[in-house]
């Protein structure tokens, strides 16, 4: 009787753990889906298209700034998106500075990367300049950087960029 009882049990709680087994599978294919406030709004193919437009030295890179963006970096804090456009304006007078992103991570507030970047001198930059030295065309120098990017509705809010290993100082190339 014991064994009558325990099949009847285990035959009436069927519908009620495949039940259970769906809604853990369901709860679990959501997980696995990226929210609709993923990365602050913004999605990786938006990320990639604002560092494509960085690199060609687009202006439109800055539509991607929150109006009270501020850049860190590790000299200086640069506020407002304009104040940021500016501040490129200057480098990308003397230098053309070409981005990657080799590894990138984001949650719900927004997205990190790694950044091996390279820094071409095209025009003579005498100090004082972001660099703290004077540039001559030709140089080239090659870091990699990570760069932490707060999203709030699909703009950048604060980035902060560090320096992490220096490939090559300046050095003149053929």
């Amino acid at each position: 009787m014991s064994q009558d009882t325990t099949r009847r049990q285990f035959v009436t709680s069927l519908p009620l753990a495949t039940l259970a087994v769906a809604a853990g599978t369901a709860a679990t294919a959501e997980a696995a889906q990226p929210a609709a406030g993923a990365c602050g709004g913004m999605s990786r193919a938006d990320y990639m298209r604002y560092v494509e437009l960085f690199n060609a030295n687009d202006p439109r890179f800055i539509e991607y700034y929150h109006p009270d963006v501020e850049l860190e970096l590790s000299n200086q804090v640069i506020k407002s998106a304009q104040g940021i456009l500016n501040f490129y304006k200057e480098v990308k007078a003397h230098i053309r500075e070409k981005v990657e992103i080799t590894h990138f991570v984001s949650d719900a507030t927004g997205i990190a990367g790694v950044m091996p970047t390279e820094f071409k001198v095209y025009k003579d930059w005498p100090k004082p300049n972001f660099f703290n030295r004077d540039l001559k065309a030709g140089e080239v120098m090659r870091t990699v950087s990570f760069g932490l990017y707060w999203v709030e509705n699909g703009k950048f809010k604060t980035i902060k960029a560090a320096r992490y290993r220096q490939v090559h100082d300046w050095k003149m190339e053929a």
